[in-house]
């Protein structure tokens, strides 16, 4: 055969078989797009089925609770409440939280309108949760910025949840970009508040840095224990932890320089109501206060994990320098002000640590089993804090030092 033609033949034989190669190469590339497709989809289905099992959950405890509220208050002597008394009340939801059930009831009478809140569960590992709230805002009742407190019941004999009465304070949550200056003002308020230490039950902050570390020990558990992280996150996040478990021992500023005050905690848009026409802004949710230093709140309060819990908004370093700055303009005490910046600068990661080590951990019980409210917005919110770029942007400047 001659050569020439053997060398066709071999050229198109390569042909072919590159072709057959090319062909199978596009078939898998295709399989792999449609499995890749299909795995998408079913994301997808699975994020929507859990979101839809959220919302019939929430709306069931809401509606399932509605009646005993309103039986509650029917059956109920109220002489002993003065505000309540003399009234007669209608129920109607309003809000909602992973640990309460938030009604808002009106008087048939004269207009009069209160929060009725049903305990569901509790972040503190308190019996007396409802209690605890309860006499958390009496020691606030004077300050101006938080919700009056009515009544408080807790012996569950009627519902068989702890409950809590108190004011309704109409208008809307904070917004980041206006109300800054208005809500350092109110921490300014709130922490100067004086609690004579015969009434002062909160629970103490004795050793902050090692309290929320120890606090994120136990959240980071379920995340990673849990058959669903991410192994880069999980690894990130102990490296994390080893960090913050040699950074704690700067908590010697805290402890030598107290400077103690009620602290919220949870501070995100979400738990402040702003009444423009008023021209008054109110801290509303009192879960999980503390007797702590106040750079708590602050931090808490600038954190990238607190404002884009609710919104799209992240605090400029020179947007919070200025709140800093208005917060420190209403404080009486020189040496708070003088301090307040180390104070804050110590407390930032293990605020962002404790922020992402609960966000972990709901994101795990939000997929398998928890014993609180679940709320469809939350879930959102966890998945996309876990995210490795995000929890980076967050630790990566304090590693690298």
């Amino acid at each position: 055969m001659p050569v020439r033609f053997v060398n066709r033949l071999n050229g198109l034989n390569r042909l072919n078989g590159l072709n057959r190669l090319n062909g199978l190469n596009r078939l898998n590339g295709l399989n792999r797009l449609n499995g890749l497709n299909r795995l998408n989809g079913l994301n997808r289905l699975n994020g929507l089925n859990r979101l839809n099992g959220l919302n019939v959950l929430t709306m069931s405890l809401m509606t399932d609770y509605l009646p005993r509220v309103q039986s509650y208050l029917d059956s109920r002597d109220w002489r002993d409440v003065p505000v309540m008394n003399g009234h007669r009340f209608t129920v109607a939801p309003l809000a909602q939280g992973e640990y309460n059930l938030n009604y808002l009831i009106s008087s048939e009478t004269n207009g009069l309108k209160l929060v009725f809140r049903v305990n569901i569960g509790t972040q503190i590992g308190r019996s007396d949760q409802v209690t605890y709230e309860y006499r958390a805002l009496k020691l606030l009742a004077e300050s101006g910025h938080t919700p009056r407190p009515c009544f408080v019941d807790d012996t569950r004999k009627i519902l068989d949840r702890g409950a809590l009465v108190m004011a309704y304070l109409p208008g809307e949550p904070l917004d980041y970009k206006c109300d800054l200056a208005a809500a350092a003002g109110l921490f300014a308020a709130v922490h100067q508040v004086e609690v004579d230490p015969a009434d002062n039950h909160l629970i103490r902050e004795d050793a902050p840095l090692s309290l929320i570390y120890e606090e994120c020990r136990g959240l980071l558990a379920h995340y990673f224990e849990s058959d669903l992280a991410d192994a880069a996150i999980r690894d990130y996040l102990k490296d994390v932890m080893r960090w913050a478990d040699s950074a704690r021992v700067q908590e010697k500023y805290f402890t030598r320089d107290p400077w103690l005050c009620i602290v919220n905690t949870e501070v995100n848009s979400g738990n402040f109501v702003v009444n423009r026409e008023r021209g008054s802004i109110h801290l509303v949710d009192w879960e999980m206060p503390r007797w702590g230093d106040p750079s708590q709140d602050l931090c808490h309060f600038c954190s990238p994990l607190t404002t884009l819990w609710k919104t799209a908004f992240r605090m400029t370093p020179r947007e919070k320098k200025e709140f800093i700055d208005t917060y420190s303009c209403g404080i009486g005490d020189k040496h708070l002000r003088d301090t307040l910046p180390d104070r804050i600068r110590l407390r930032d990661p293990f605020v962002y640590l404790r922020g992402i080590s609960w966000s972990a951990m709901g994101w795990v019980a939000y997929q398998t089993e928890f014993s609180g409210m679940k709320n469809p917005d939350t879930w959102e919110t966890l998945q996309r804090y876990l995210d490795l770029a995000f929890i980076r942007s967050l630790f990566d400047p304090f590693l690298k030092d």
